[in-house]
C-alpha cells in the first residue's frame, strides 16, 4: 500500500483517493521568465515519478500543472514588480513574448529529461475570469476586504491560517522580507486583486477597476477549476508552503467551505554548497547547459538517487557516479539483446519477482527512489551472472520486460543506446566480452594488457562474477 508524507499531519499516511481510481493531482509549476535550472529539474522529475508510479499501480490519474504567466512579482508576495513585465523590459518584448518563449524552453526541458507531459497546462491569464468569481464569493463570505482597487483576504478571519507551515503570531506576516503594504488592515493579510495603475501591462478589467491577480489565487482557481474543491494531492517546492500554499488553503476553504487538499506533498531543493540553488542568488544551473556536459538521463539517475524530501547538493562527483550507474545499466540491457517470446526459467521467474517485490515496498514508503534503485542494481548484479551461464531468450526477455516496466515505466529512465555514451556503448560491451574471454582462456598477459591499454585510453574496466567485464568511459 502506497504512503505518502502528507505535510500537512507531518506524517505518513497511506493513500487512498477520493474517487478511486480516479486521482486529482495538482503541480505549481513554473513561473515562466526565464529558462528552467536543475532546481525545477528536480522537482519536476521527482512529481514526474510520482505520476508514474501511481499510473504504475493502476490509477487513473488527471495531472495538472499550471503555467504563471502573470501576478508573480518580484517580491514574492504583495511588492514589487511582475517578474514577466521586469525581464520583458530587458529583453524588449511583451510580456507574453516573454511567457511564450520560455513556456516553450521548460517543456523542451522537461521532454529532454524524460518527463510526462501533464494532461493539463493551464495558465494564470487563461483563468482570469474563474479568479475574479472566486473573489466575488470571498467578499461576500466576508473573507476579503477592498481598499481602492485593491483585494486583500482577511487572514484574522481564518483561524486555520498557519496549519500547513506550523507559523503563528509574527511568523505569518507577509511583510516580514519585504516593506508591507500600507492599505492592509494586517501584515498578514495577503493580495487577492492588485490594482495596475498606469505602469502594470499585464492587467484585466474587473468590478474593482483595471488590475491584475494574485499569484497565490491563480492556483485556487485553476486546481479547483480542472480538480473540483477538494483533491487529492497538490505539490511543490517546500519553499511554497509558506506563503504561497498557506494561502491557497485559505481561500479555496474560505470560499467552499470544504479542505481544499488531502495530501500536500513537497520536495526539497537543490542546493550548491549548502544554499539553495535559485536565480536570485546566482548560483543556479541552467539545464540547456548541464545538458551539454550530461547525457538527459544521468541528470534524471542523479536526482533519483536521492529521496525527493532530501537536499541535493549539487556536485560533478554525483553527476559522474550517476554516469557509471546508468552505463551499467545500458551494459546489462544491451546484454539481454531483444525479446522473444517462450516460458522463462524459474531461477529467473523467482529473481524478476523479488526484485518487483523489493522495488514497490521501496517506492511505497513514500516513493524511496534510492532504494528502488538499490533493488534495481542488485538485480542488474544477479543478472549478470545467469547471463553468463547462456540463459534462453525466454529468460532474457522476462528481464527486459522488469526494466522496460521498472526502470523506464515506473521511473522514466531511458535505456537506450544513445544514453550515457551513444555508439560507445557498443564498443564498450564488445571490449568487455573480449577481456571477459581472454580470462576464461587464461590468456591472463593479454587480459592484462588489455586493461592498461583501455586504462591509458580512458576507459575504466571492472570484472563482474561469471567472467565478464564492465568497461565504461572515463570522464
Amino acid at each position: 500500500m502506497l504512503s505518502l508524507y502528507n505535510t500537512m499531519t507531518r506524517k505518513k499516511q497511506e493513500f487512498t483517493p477520493i474517487a478511486p481510481p480516479f486521482v486529482g493531482l495538482y503541480i505549481c509549476g513554473p513561473t515562466v521568465y526565464s529558462h528552467s535550472h536543475l532546481g525545477h529539474a528536480k522537482s519536476y522529475v521527482s512529481f514526474d515519478v510520482l505520476v508514474r508510479y501511481l499510473r504504475y499501480l493502476d490509477y487513473k490519474v488527471r495531472y495538472v500543472q499550471n503555467i504563471t504567466d502573470v501576478g508573480h512579482l518580484t517580491d514574492d508576495a504583495d511588492s514589487g514588480e511582475d517578474k514577466l513585465q521586469k525581464q520583458a523590459k530587458l529583453e524588449q518584448l511583451e510580456p507574453m513574448e516573454i511567457a511564450e518563449k520560455y513556456a516553450a524552453s521548460f517543456f523542451s526541458d522537461m521532454d529532454t529529461l524524460g518527463n510526462q507531459r501533464p494532461d493539463i497546462s493551464p495558465r494564470a491569464s487563461g483563468h482570469v475570469p474563474e479568479q475574479i468569481e472566486l473573489i466575488k464569493t470571498l467578499l461576500e463570505k466576508g473573507y476579503a476586504y477592498q481598499v481602492g482597487g485593491n483585494i486583500y483576504f482577511d487572514v484574522s478571519s481564518f483561524p486555520e491560517y498557519g496549519q500547513l507551515s506550523g507559523r503563528t503570531g509574527d511568523d505569518q506576516k507577509s511583510g516580514m522580507r519585504i516593506s508591507v503594504a500600507s492599505d492592509k488592515r494586517d501584515p498578514r493579510d495577503f493580495a487577492l486583486w492588485k490594482d495596475s495603475g498606469e505602469d502594470h501591462i499585464l492587467k484585466w478589467n474587473s468590478p474593482w477597476g483595471w488590475g491584475y491577480p494574485g499569484w497565490h489565487l491563480e492556483c485556487s482557481a485553476m486546481a479547483m477549476r480542472y480538480l473540483g474543491e477538494t483533491i487529492d494531492i497538490h505539490g511543490g517546492g517546500l519553499d511554497n508552503v509558506f506563503p504561497h500554499h498557506e494561502c491557497e488553503i485559505a481561500q479555496s476553504k474560505g470560499a467552499t467551505g470544504k479542505d481544499f487538499v488531502r495530501f500536500w506533498i513537497h520536495n526539497n531543493m537543490v542546493t550548491v554548497d549548502g544554499r539553495k540553488m535559485g536565480k536570485s542568488l546566482g548560483n543556479f544551473t541552467l539545464l540547456k547547459d548541464l545538458f551539454e556536459r550530461w547525457d538527459p538521463m544521468v541528470v534524471r539517475l542523479y536526482i533519483l538517487r536521492s529521496h525527493y524530501r532530501s537536499p541535493l547538493d549539487f556536485s560533478d562527483d554525483g553527476l559522474a557516479g550517476a554516469k557509471s550507474a546508468l552505463e551499467r545499466l545500458i551494459t546489462f540491457r544491451s546484454r539481454l539483446g531483444d525479446p522473444d517470446n517462450g516460458i522463462a526459467s524459474q531461477a529467473v521467474l523467482e529473481l524478476v519477482s523479488s526484485t518487483e517485490a523489493q522495488f514497490r515496498k521501496s517506492m511505497d514508503d513514500d516513493l524511496n527512489t534510492p532504494g528502488a534503485l538499490a533493488a534495481i542494481f542488485e538485480f542488474v548484479r544477479a543478472g549478470n551472472i545467469i547471463l553468463e551461464g547462456n540463459p534462453s531468450t525466454a529468460d532474457k526477455s522476462e528481464m527486459i520486460a522488469l526494466l522496460d516496466n521498472l526502470v523506464k515505466g515506473a521511473l522514466g529512465i531511458e535505456l537506450s543506446t544513445e544514453s550515457g555514451g551513444g555508439s560507445s556503448e557498443e564498443l564498450c560491451n564488445i571490449l568487455g566480452e573480449l577481456r571477459g574471454y581472454l580470462r576464461k582462456n587464461k590468456l591472463f598477459q593479454e587480459a592484462d594488457k588489455l586493461r592498461d591499454d583501455l586504462a591509458e585510453a580512458g576507459f575504466s574496466v571492472r570484472d563482474l562474477p561469471g567472467g565478464f567485464s564492465e568497461v565504461t568511459p572515463d570522464l
